[in-house]
């Protein structure tokens, strides 16, 4: 994959790491914007796409800002700037809705995080470019798109198990849902041209769906 990287998912990062640095250093804009049950139920639904452009710290923006450089140049390019952005926003509020609808009886509950975006995002490019390699880090060989694509999945299923920090794990499906059905509804030839690949991808979530009673059991 090349080291260029498009104008509007360049965009879309400066934004996150403005809006987050933001919240860094103000608890009260960070509280005003976050994703929070409790107050979206109460009629604060801009919360819903506020929350995808905050980050708990530094690591978390960097981890999901990193995610977005790998994968976003790939719809960028296949399918253009326009679809790029309703995917990503498309995927940012089915990753709201999903963490509402897991967390309804959660009053308090809150995250934040690009991951609903950047699961989407991911899940799209793997769509579109089954083929893609990645040199990740220090591992010296190239692991294959789908591995991280489905990894990236379940370390977000772990964490909604967990409840780990105040990061919206729940949002990490919500996202890949988001992502894998509207890249198919833009691109509906890939029933016909990787349709093993879109079964493979659609598992983990039906999984999940199916499953979803048990990881609510902590």
């Amino acid at each position: 994959m090349g080291l260029n990287i498009h104008q509007i998912v360049l965009i879309i990062i400066i934004a996150n790491v403005l809006v987050s640095m933001k919240g860094f250093s103000d608890y009260s804009f960070l509280n005003k914007y976050k994703f929070q049950v409790q107050k979206v139920l109460q009629g604060e639904k801009i919360r819903m796409l506020t929350s995808g452009f905050l980050h708990v710290n530094l690591p978390h923006l960097l981890f999901n800002m990193y995610a977005l450089y790998l994968f976003g140049n790939i719809v960028v390019n296949v399918l253009g700037t326009s679809n790029f952005l309703i995917i990503y926003l498309g995927s940012l509020l089915f990753g709201s809705l999903y963490t509402l609808r897991y967390h309804k009886n959660d009053a308090y509950y809150s995250a934040v995080g690009a991951s609903g975006a950047v699961s989407g995002i991911i899940y799209a490019s793997i769509l579109l470019y089954p083929s893609m390699s990645l040199y990740l880090f220090f591992i010296p060989i190239p692991i294959p798109g789908y591995i991280f694509g489905v990894g990236y999945l379940l370390y977000s299923i772990y964490g909604m198990k967990k409840q780990l920090g105040n990061v919206g794990h729940a949002a990490h499906l919500g996202g890949a849902m988001g992502g894998f059905l509207i890249t198919l509804l833009l691109n509906p030839i890939l029933f016909k041209v990787n349709l093993l690949l879109v079964i493979a991808l659609a598992v983990p979530i039906i999984l999940v769906l199916v499953f979803e009673s048990k990881l609510k059991n902590h």
